[in-house]
């Protein structure tokens, strides 16, 4: 029950290092097997002590980062865990994330969308001012076009045929 008890405690972190996260895997297989941290450390050959610093994620207490590297390899190969996924969590530093925080964050964007489209709606013309536009501009356009259209066609009608040029010329 202790070991459950630290390991929620290690939770309530906001930020947990790579080597806590690791720790937590393999305490985790370890428990998950009835192993005791004395069976598993004489099984591999370490101190118990070093595995319970592995497990707590207490880096003060463990040798040089390239030696826990090598211990945390054997030990998941020892407790058939995914050992290139556990390795690659070294390289990786996150932060926790709490559900409270997610949902505070998007309650906050909700609302600020909210508002946002209360006061769009209340500026904008909307719906029925876009086709009021749109017919003027349409009637515009058809207007413009037809005085454009009679002012070429006069300018057609008052030059002289081919014919009568033809005519003329003979």
């Amino acid at each position: 029950m202790k070991e459950i008890k630290s390991n929620s405690k290690e939770n309530t972190n906001i930020e947990q290092s790579s080597l806590k996260r690791i720790g937590n895997f393999i305490k985790e297989a370890r428990l998950s097997r009835d192993q005791s941290v004395e069976e598993l450390a004489s099984d591999l050959k370490i101190g118990s002590h070093q595995l319970k610093a592995i497990e707590e994620g207490n880096e003060e207490e463990l040798p040089e980062k390239v030696f826990v590297k090598a211990m945390v390899r054997r030990i998941s190969q020892k407790l058939k865990l995914d050992t290139e996924f556990i390795m690659n969590e070294f390289k990786t530093d996150r932060k926790e994330i709490k559900i409270e925080e997610i949902v505070e964050e998007v309650a906050k964007k909700t609302n600020k969308t909210n508002k946002t489209n209360k006061t769009s709606q209340s500026k904008g013309p909307g719906r029925a001012g876009f086709l009021v536009f749109i017919l003027i501009s349409g009637f515009l356009g058809l207007v413009t076009s037809s005085l454009i259209f009679n002012l070429f066609s006069e300018s057609f009608q008052n030059q002289t045929p081919k014919q009568e040029l033809i005519k003329k010329t003979k």
